[in-house]
């Protein structure tokens, strides 16, 4: 019955989507078509982020479980896509309520989301294209809690919880974050792409789960496929460029900087990841190059286009360090984030957070200012509540729905077979 169901939800929100569906004018003379083009790129780079976290997780969990991990995070293209045009871009970027949350029938169903600008978000390139960059950021955020979750969560549970976080958890942020009347923004928090919105709140998302759904039942750290971590990185890496690079939102010096930034801080995370394992006696791993990789991605993140190259050295070092020491922690504790999403993501995007407050030109901390890093610091620790103990009731409403943990007899078979009927050969 539930399967009927399920389709015929699917059925009657496709046949509405027809009947409200918009017709597009053609492009005003207002557009920038360079700032059009690169925006265009750039939201292609970040929706191959989606399949690039899909082979760095996947290569990082035991062998029965690689086809389960991989499509967690590939499934949140079509479940999050047709999420955000009906309501999910409303709530982020609406008419504000509050400062919290946008009016969801302010932009439902892409209404009003067409070729011609709107000024309050990027005033040189369609606003439609304004909301489906901004829906690649909506898309990967789930998929990263997806790390702490792996080999042990049910798979239509996770899609259920998917949807809810998005809609409760990540939409108020983004529009606290990035709405002009959004709560923070007025507060002048600083986000360039991100760190808070995406990192952090994917992070204390992980940990609440990995709480929630407590230790696997073998607790394997041996990855099943190395290569599919570097290729994995790799393409996160590339991706990223248009993640924070193009949230300057048009092809101008903002997006250079930010994407100079990008590679310098992820290069300096790396190194410092694989020569501080080596200082401390450990092996210099491929495993450990790409985390630290990803480390410095995330940690520049929100402060892409507010630094100098100077500073985003500095914020890779520190960052890398940081989660290297969380995640050491993270392993002498009975904590199973099965791929340390939290020590990666959430601490990253901590890191990040501060250090943008203590760098960000003119406003910084070593500029004299003390006001934004005091906000930042609030901002820090309204953000780690609200997306913890958010994400944990979720878990918890899941749970009451579609047990959230597959039993033990289907974890010992691997999820692969006992969720999907697949296998690596």
């Amino acid at each position: 019955m539930g399967k009927k169901i399920n389709f015929i939800a699917l059925t009657l929100l496709v046949l509405l989507s027809v009947l409200l569906a918009e017709n597009y004018t053609e492009l005003s003379s207002s557009i920038d078509s360079g700032d059009t083009a690169w925006m265009l790129v750039a939201s292609a780079l970040v929706l191959l982020m989606t399949p690039g976290l899909s082979f760095f997780y996947g290569g990082m969990v035991n062998k029965k479980s690689i086809i389960s991990t991989m499509l967690q995070s590939f499934i949140a293209l079509g479940v999050i896509s047709v999420l955000w045009i009906v309501v999910g871009f409303s709530l982020a970027f609406g008419d504000s309520i509050g400062g919290f949350i946008g009016n969801p029938l302010t932009y439902f169903n892409f209404s009003g989301v067409g070729a011609e600008p709107n000024p309050e978000f990027a005033a040189t390139i369609p606003f439609l294209l304004f909301a489906m960059f901004q829906l690649k950021f909506a898309i990967i955020t789930p998929a990263l809690i997806t790390g702490s979750l792996a080999e042990r969560v049910r798979f239509r549970s996770y899609i259920l919880f998917m949807v809810l976080f998005s809609l409760f958890i990540y939409s108020p942020l983004a529009h606290m974050t990035w709405h002009p009347d959004g709560l923070f923004r007025q507060w002048g928090i600083l986000d360039f792409a991100g760190g808070t919105v995406v990192h952090m709140s994917a992070g204390f998302a992980a940990l609440a789960g990995a709480v929630f759904l407590g230790k696997r039942k073998k607790n394997t750290e041996v990855p099943a496929n190395v290569p599919y971590v570097i290729l994995g990185t790799g393409l996160l890496w590339f991706g990223w460029f248009g993640f924070n690079a193009g949230s300057a939102l048009g092809a101008n010096s903002d997006a250079v900087i930010a994407f100079a930034n990008t590679n310098v801080a992820s290069a300096t995370a790396m190194i410092t990841w694989v020569f501080y394992e080596r200082m401390v006696g450990r092996k210099m791993s491929a495993i450990g190059a790409c985390i630290g990789a990803v480390v410095g991605l995330v940690a520049i993140t929100p402060a892409a286009g507010f630094v100098n190259i100077g500073q985003s050295i500095f914020i890779g070092f520190i960052a890398s360090l940081v989660s290297n020491w969380a995640i050491r922690l993270r392993t002498k504790s009975n904590l199973d984030d099965t791929l340390d999403v939290f020590p990666s993501h959430g601490v990253g995007g901590m890191v990040g957070m501060i250090l943008t407050a203590v760098f960000a030109a003119e406003v910084g901390l070593v500029y004299g200012s003390t006001t934004t890093f005091m906000y930042h610091v609030l901002g820090l620790v309204l953000v780690s509540i609200f997306t913890f103990f958010g994400s944990w009731l979720l878990y918890k409403f899941v749970d009451l729905v579609i047990p959230m943990r597959v039993r033990h007899d289907q974890e010992d078979r691997g999820l692969d077979i006992s969720q999907h009927g697949e296998q690596m050969l």
